[in-house]
């Protein structure tokens, strides 16, 4: 007599295995450990569920079949043969907004939005939206506001909602059905921290929520064409919340920024793959929302008509963009046997170097002097164009001599006391001519032939010396 097995048969689907990833270096680990193998980080380490080969490629195929119809298989092309054209671009509506994502939004670009809380990340995604309903049809996801709130800012800031459709979900599976139905050229979701998955038993906000949430939906704007925004919380460090693959994954990262009591917003990409990195927006805070600021420079140059000691206006370059920036320093006696090297809106260790070699090939000595260099209107200066006019500004600080009326100064200080060129000098002398400023001391490789520019007198040296003697 045959005897039956009453155990069940095996069943050929495959499983979903969890997985450990490290948040710092996106190591995977098979089970958890209070420290990465790889990095050395420690608890760094979330929960990711990793779906089987056979599953992610049936899910894969479905979605392409669902969003963008039937997909051809990818081949192996020689770039000679493949056809570039420029991407295709979409006015935001917002100027400033267009310069920093370079020259408009592009059609499936991911674009990540980090800055503090109420710096304006969400007003100004609102208005965009808003002034691009017209020309595609927007989804604004909100996990943080309710839909009143989102309308009743939208009515306060007298923007046109008449074509923006908004959607109160956390969930990216829920999210990206809706979106399948309507069909969007264009979704904000605010937050990436407030999404989550079904698929993973993870707390919304965690590493693995974060970066599935997001995966999800860059795989969706790139099978799709879908523009997407996607607004980030940042950590007491200044960078965006999550893991930091986050940032590698997206087109575009974009941090705004601003200093608490002033109205002013500086909008910065530190990552984009259609433009230039380091490009600026300046945008002013008011009842109406945010406000392009078509002339920066003038904010942050000094509202005093009177030269003061202390004080140099240096020309820096932020992405395509010449400013006019102020920069101030202050020198006095220290009462300490070390005395201070306080540096705002530049290198610390810079300024350090820069007092060293005014002294050593300057002849002048603040050894005994406390130093603090501060760069106007809260703007950060890496650039080593700053170099001439922080050391111009310390020396006027500590003879109590202003410079020269209406000056301008910029150029890179080496360690040997030489003066050395910095790039686009043209362009920055123009800049600060249109500014109606007199006299300019730059490097002699940035100087023009001529000697001016417009009715600008340039002054060109090769040395800190000959800057110190042209410059009080």
């Amino acid at each position: 007599m045959a005897i039956s097995s009453s155990k069940p048969a095996r069943s050929s689907k495959p499983k979903a295995r969890t997985a450990y990833v490290c948040a710092e270096c996106g190591a995977d680990h098979n089970k958890w450990q209070g420290q990465c193998a790889e990095c050395g980080a420690w608890n760094s380490l979330s929960e990711f569920v990793v779906e089987p080969a056979a599953t992610a490629a049936k899910g894969a195929a479905s979605r392409r079949s669902g969003w963008a119809g039937k997909v051809d298989p990818p081949k192996v092309t020689a770039l000679k043969d493949v056809t570039h054209t420029e991407a295709e671009r979409v006015s935001t509506g917002i100027g400033e907004l267009d310069r920093v994502l370079g020259g408009g939004l592009v059609h499936g670009a991911v674009v990540l939005v980090g800055g503090d809380p109420g710096i304006g990340k969400s007003t100004l995604l609102l208005q965009a939206v808003a002034k691009m309903a017209g020309e595609l049809p927007s989804l604004y996801v909100t996990g943080e506001e309710s839909l009143a709130q989102v309308a009743g800012r939208g009515a306060r800031l007298g923007l046109p909602l008449d074509g923006v459709h908004a959607l109160a979900e956390t969930g990216i599976e829920k999210i990206l059905e809706q979106a399948a139905e309507m069909r969007p050229r264009l979704i904000v979701a605010d937050s990436v921290q407030t999404l989550w998955t079904e698929s993973l038993g993870a707390a919304p906000g965690s590493v693995s929520q974060v970066r599935e949430s997001a995966a999800r939906l860059v795989r969706y704007a790139k099978e799709t064409g879908t523009a997407v925004f996607l607004v980030g919380h940042v950590t007491k460090e200044g960078g965006i919340a999550g893991p930091r693959v986050l940032e590698h994954m997206v087109d575009a990262v974009l941090y705004f920024e601003g200093e608490s009591g002033s109205r002013f917003r500086v909008l910065r990409a530190f990552k984009n793959r259609f433009g230039a990195v380091n490009e600026l927006g300046v945008f002013a805070m008011g009842d109406k929302g945010l406000r392009e600021v078509p002339n920066p420079s003038a904010i942050f140059l000094s509202g005093s008509r009177e030269p003061q000691p202390g004080s140099c206006v240096m020309v820096t370059r932020e992405g395509t963009r010449p400013l006019l920036v102020e920069v101030q320093a202050l020198v006095d006696s220290s009462p300490l046997s070390n005395p201070r090297r306080v540096a705002v809106g530049m290198e610390g260790n810079r300024l350090a170097m820069l007092l060293a070699v005014l002294h050593r090939h300057g002849g002048v000595g603040v050894g005994d002097q406390d130093v603090f260099v501060n760069v106007v209107g809260g703007i950060r200066v890496q650039e080593t164009a700053a170099d001439l006019p922080v050391l111009l500004s310390v020396l006027s600080s500590l003879r109590d001599a202003p410079l020269a009326e209406r000056t301008i100064a910029f150029g890179e200080v080496g360690l040997s006391g030489e003066i050395r060129p910095v790039p686009n000098g043209e362009e920055r002398l123009k800049e600060a001519a249109t500014h109606g400023f007199k006299r300019a001391i730059v490097p002699k490789a940035n100087a023009p032939r001529s000697g001016q520019v417009g009715e600008m007198q340039v002054v060109a040296v090769e040395r800190l010396a000959d800057a110190v003697d042209a410059a009080i």
